[in-house]
């Protein structure tokens, strides 16, 4: 079913918002929140106790990965990176040993190089790293409009985690029946605990 006007048209009103925000962010601003962000995320119990991390890599408007992918690798995880399958929203994960197995790929975004790499092909556990323009305190997201991790998600049985500003929470934000939430959402100021993990719910009200 697909979105009705109302909920489309707000979404791409948000996502202008916020992709400008961002991109005004000053770099040493963001290279603060970003070292912040990284160490909330690497604090967290799901992060220490995983054996598989899919991450992503980062694109210069988002929080930066790069710290999180390099610690995880030196922790011995499994880490897994996403590579677009097509323009109608799939994607696969290849497991990397370094950064050296990573390509420039799809919308200019690093991404495995699969002659190297090893493809997943069990997604019943681990942690998942998942990104957005902007999420709500439930965990619900607005990405650039592609549904990759929407669909995903759909197959994902492990946790899944959330990472976002502070600065880029809204109390609500509007969703479709096919919109996945994060069972947990960290930013650089409070980490709440949404659903589907027996935790703490440290809440955050914007």
């Amino acid at each position: 079913m697909p979105l009705s006007k109302n909920i489309r048209q707000r979404k791409n009103e948000l996502r202008a918002v916020y992709k400008r925000l961002r991109v005004n962010c000053p770099k040493d601003v963001k290279e603060e929140l970003d070292k912040k962000l990284t160490t909330q995320f690497l604090s967290l119990d799901e992060y220490k106790k995983c054996k598989t991390l899919f991450a992503f890599v980062s694109t210069p408007i988002e929080v930066d990965t790069s710290k999180i992918i390099e610690t995880a690798l030196k922790d011995g995880k499994r880490l897994a990176v996403p590579k677009c399958r097509d323009k109608t929203g799939l994607m696969d994960f290849y497991y990397i040993s370094s950064t050296d197995c990573l390509k420039k790929g799809a919308f200019s975004i690093m991404e495995p190089d699969e002659t190297l790499c090893e493809k997943v092909i069990g997604f019943s556990d681990g942690l998942c790293l998942v990104p957005g323009l902007c999420f709500d305190c439930q965990g619900y997201r607005l990405g650039f409009g592609k549904g990759y991790y929407d669909r995903f998600l759909e197959k994902f049985g492990g946790i899944s985690v959330g990472i976002c500003y502070s600065r880029c929470i809204e109390k609500e934000l509007p969703k479709g029946i096919f919109d996945k939430n994060a069972d947990i959402l960290v930013t650089d100021k409070f980490i709440n605990y949404t659903r589907n993990v027996s935790k703490r719910n440290d809440t955050y009200e914007p």
